[in-house]
């Protein structure tokens, strides 16, 4: 008893430790941060079902906002651009007499400044088109946009679609259309229809032999039951490098490839642009029974999102620089994963290798599998420190790992229904939707001499000594060569130091009781089970010395 309490003496007058005791319903905001091995940056948050842009630290603290008027919500994307500008997109809440409405419908695009003036709008919504999902800035200043464009019953029989394919009595086909917002008009367009390809009428357009023809689309693969939401796109990205676009397709369980090089008259045709190959598909991947190349077994992706070429933030001597990234939504009904793939593309030929590849080069998944669960929406970012932030985006959860699987930031989207939630509330799978989740470095351009001072939390009743805790280890873990994570730890605790004096650690609770005794077997590295403690603050010991303090979590 006498040395439990020297311990306990030592540890709170010597050091002068505050107890914060991590409570067991600490549900939403920061739920795990290891600052040491996190990547440093601010994240932008756009949840669903509300109007505001939120800018927050890696320790879930506003530092900006950009707030809208209550009757608007998420058409689902926003993106902060270098010169600190916001591109957003939004709808309102309730549109009546609107011609199409879908999963994912959008209306407007806008370009707001770091100080939310409106600086411009674009607004698609009516009987004949509407913009949805995603859109991405162009380096140029201009905008690619997705949306859908209204075909009648008569307009889709006349090209070749099955009359039984027409469930609700009409298609909306995706197109791509370029905006340049200086100019205030579309500058470039492609159309699916364009594109099509058909064996079920020899008497109709766009007749031939699918199996022969892999650069167009059949227009009667269907996965929807006929309904008029066909393809379903839902997201979209350019390649400055290559002029290229590359747009994921849900309904089809691929992802395509276009080439942006071309007039709009040569997007429409089959010839024209760098590729030669007008706007027919340069490369399409994940399931190639589409295309009657295979079958059920050969499918590799499965209601994918956030499909993306990784060169966002990262010199082309990233490991993973110029491949292609996407969140894997239904490959499991018990998990989603996620996956980065090479793909070989002939710039002296202006064509891909459609032979490769055969599969993912890498697959995430999370340490606890269940928890990556969502069948829609969802991304995934690789960092500039190789670590991956993916966004679970049905329970609006968001984990960073490192490359050994470490979980090392996690944040749960504190929200219920559009309104911000206490600390201790448990949301169902519903209530918090995250579209996506983008973390921009701390040195990203956009900050450049910007007020990021905290705003305080999203989440009302915050426990604002959370982070400052955690900082505060990151700064005694590195004193002493001393590296945990994660922290706050939920099962397993890893520990990284100089154990060659002494291998014998010990774990010891706020009232000097030890609770885990352990004696390692490695110089270097300890890996120590903890899921039968308590939720609370806990200190590592090494013999009698302190060498750092962890919080045990239970999510």
């Amino acid at each position: 008893m006498l040395y439990k309490q020297s311990v306990f003496v030592f540890l709170f007058l010597l050091l002068g430790v505050q107890v914060v005791l991590a409570q067991e319903n600490h549900t939403v905001g920061l739920i795990s941060y290891t600052p040491w091995r996190s990547f440093d940056g601010y994240n932008l948050l756009y949840p669903e079902r509300q109007p505001t842009v939120y800018l927050l630290d890696n320790c879930g603290q506003i530092v900006h906002r950009w707030e809208d008027e209550e009757e608007f919500i998420p058409g689902k994307v926003a993106y902060l651009r270098p010169d600190g500008t916001l591109v957003k997109t939004k709808l309102r809440k309730n549109v009546t007499g609107a011609g199409i409405q879908g999963g994912g419908q959008g209306a407007y695009v806008e370009i707001r400044s770091w100080d939310n003036e409106l600086l411009w709008q674009f607004e698609q919504n009516d009987s004949t088109a509407r913009l949805h999902h995603d859109i991405t800035p162009m380096p140029n200043g201009n905008i690619l946009m997705i949306s859908w464009e209204y075909y009648s019953q008569e307009e889709a029989l006349a090209v070749g679609r099955d009359s039984s394919k027409l469930t609700q009595g009409r298609l909306w086909p995706d197109y791509i259309l370029e905006v340049n917002p200086a100019l205030d008009s579309v500058v470039w367009e492609w159309h699916i229809m364009d594109h099509v390809i058909q064996d079920y009428d020899a008497n109709k357009l766009n007749y031939g032999v699918v199996g022969e023809h892999p650069e167009l689309i059949d227009l009667n693969w269907d996965t929807n039951e006929g309904r008029a939401d066909w393809t379903h796109v839902n997201s979209i990205d350019y390649n400055e490098g290559l002029d290229q676009i590359l747009i994921s397709v849900p309904r089809f369980n691929e992802f395509w490839i276009i080439d942006h090089s071309t007039t709009t008259a040569e997007a429409a045709g089959h010839e024209g642009g760098r590729s030669g190959r007008g706007g027919d598909l340069l490369f399409r991947w994940g399931n190639p029974a589409t295309y009657r190349h295979g079958d059920a077994f050969d499918q590799k992706l499965f209601f994918q999102h956030d499909v993306h070429w990784v060169d966002d933030f990262v010199e082309e001597d990233f490991p993973y620089y110029g491949r292609i990234a996407l969140f894997n939504n239904r490959v499991d009904e018990h998990y989603s994963n996620a996956g980065i793939l090479s793909v070989d593309f002939d710039t002296l030929m202006q064509t891909y290798d459609w032979s490769v590849p055969e599969d993912f080069d890498e697959v995430f998944i999370h340490p606890q599998p269940e928890m990556m669960l969502s069948g829609i929406m969802s991304g995934i970012q690789l960092l500039p420190n190789g670590n991956v932030l993916i966004c679970v985006a049905r329970p609006g959860y968001i984990f960073e790992m490192t490359p050994d699987n470490q979980i090392v930031w996690e944040y749960k989207t504190p929200f219920s229904d559009g309104q911000p939630v206490e600390q201790g509330t448990v949301l169902s799978t519903s209530d918090n939707v995250t579209f996506l989740l983008q973390r921009y470095p701390a040195d990203y351009s956009a900050f450049d001499g910007r007020d990021l001072t905290s705003q305080g939390y999203i989440e009302i009743n915050a426990d604002e000594d959370y982070c400052a805790l955690v900082l505060e280890n990151n700064e005694t873990g590195d004193a002493r060569n001393i590296s945990i994570y994660p922290n706050p730890v939920t099962t397993v605790l890893k520990i990284e130091g100089d154990f060659a004096k002494s291998r014998r650690l010990s774990i010891v609770d706020v009232f000097g009781t030890t609770q885990i005794e352990y004696q390692t077997t490695d110089a270097r590295v300890a890996t120590i089970d903890v899921s039968r403690l308590h939720p609370g603050l806990y200190f590592l010991m090494q013999d009698r010395w302190f060498l750092s303090r962890f919080v045990v979590v239970r999510i």
